[in-house]
C-alpha cells in the first residue's frame, strides 16, 4: 500500500468476549486483526485490568488486552481508562503502526453510572509529509458515546469542541468508534462544524449495520474522516466475527485528497 493510503479498523471488542460473554475470545480476536491489515486501529470496551478474569480464565493474557493485541504488529498503542471498578478498569485504545507523538484521554461522562471518553492521539504518519517536508501530524479520535440520547448529544458536542480547540483546520483527521447513534444524528453536526464525512455513507450511500454481529441490523459504528478520500470499506461480520464480539469490526481504505 502506497504511503499516501491508509487503512483504519474500528471495533469494540466487547471486553475480549464473544456475545452475552459466553467465551473469553482475545486470543481469536489478535489473529482476526493481524488479517485485516490495518495501519491504525480504533477499539472500545478495552479491558486494561480485571484482577478476577487474571485468577480465574486459563491463557487470560498477562497484558493488558491493548498490548497484547498490539503485539509486534502495531508498535505503537495509547490507552484511555474510562470505567474504573475495584477489580479492575477498561476503555478506548488506539493501535498504530507508526509513532504515536502525543495522546490524552477526555472524560466525557454524562453521569457517574456510565463513564465515557474521547483517546485522542496524534500520529506520525508518513503521508501526512506535505511538498515541503513540514510534517503535520494525522489526528485520531477514538470515541465510544453514551446510551442516552441526551448524554450523546453533550459527548458530540465536547468532540466538537475538542477539534476545533486541539486539531488545526488544515489538519486531516479520522474520529472513529462506538457511536450507539442509531438516529445518525451525529452526521449532521460533524459535517456542518467540522467538515467530517462518515466513510461509509460517503462511499456506499448509508452508513454501515454493525450490530449486532451475527445479523447487523443498527448503525452503531462508524468512521469520520477529514482530508481523505475514501477508496474502499468494508464490515466484518458472520463468522469468525461474530463468534469474537457482538458488534461488526469496520474497515475503510483512504487516499489522501
Amino acid at each position: 500500500m502506497p504511503e499516501a493510503n491508509l487503512k483504519v479498523t474500528t471495533y469494540n471488542i466487547h471486553k475480549g468476549f464473544s456475545h452475552f460473554n459466553r467465551r473469553m475470545m482475545v486470543h481469536e480476536l489478535r489473529d482476526q486483526l493481524r488479517g485485516l491489515g490495518a495501519d491504525i486501529v480504533f477499539l472500545q470496551e478495552v479491558q486494561g485490568a480485571h484482577d478476577h478474569h487474571a485468577a480465574t480464565i486459563r491463557e487470560w493474557p498477562v497484558e493488558p488486552q491493548y498490548e497484547f493485541l498490539a503485539d509486534s504488529v502495531w508498535q505503537e498503542f495509547a490507552y484511555g481508562r474510562n470505567a474504573v471498578y475495584d477489580h479492575g478498569h477498561h476503555g478506548n485504545a488506539i493501535l498504530s503502526r507508526y509513532p504515536i507523538l502525543k495522546s490524552e484521554n477526555e472524560d466525557v461522562s454524562s453521569h457517574a453510572f456510565e463513564r465515557r471518553g474521547l483517546l485522542h492521539c496524534e500520529i506520525d504518519w508518513p503521508g501526512a509529509l506535505g511538498p515541503a517536508s513540514s510534517a503535520k501530524p494525522l489526528h485520531c479520535l477514538c470515541v465510544h458515546l453514551g446510551l442516552g440520547e441526551r448524554g450523546r448529544g453533550l459527548q458530540v458536542g465536547a468532540l466538537i469542541d475538542r477539534v476545533r480547540r486541539e486539531v488545526p483546520d488544515d489538519a486531516r483527521l479520522v474520529v472513529a468508534g462506538d457511536f450507539n447513534d442509531w438516529r445518525n444524528r451525529a452526521s449532521k453536526r460533524f459535517l456542518e462544524e467540522l467538515g467530517l464525512t462518515e466513510a461509509f455513507r460517503d462511499h456506499r450511500g448509508k452508513s454501515a449495520r454493525s450490530f449486532p454481529s451475527r445479523f447487523p441490523m443498527l448503525r452503531l459504528d462508524r468512521i469520520y474522516v477529514r482530508g481523505f478520500a475514501v477508496e474502499h470499506t468494508a464490515v466484518h461480520h458472520g463468522l469468525p466475527w461474530s463468534r469474537i464480539s457482538d458488534h461488526a469490526a469496520l474497515s475503510a481504505h483512504l487516499a489522501m485528497r
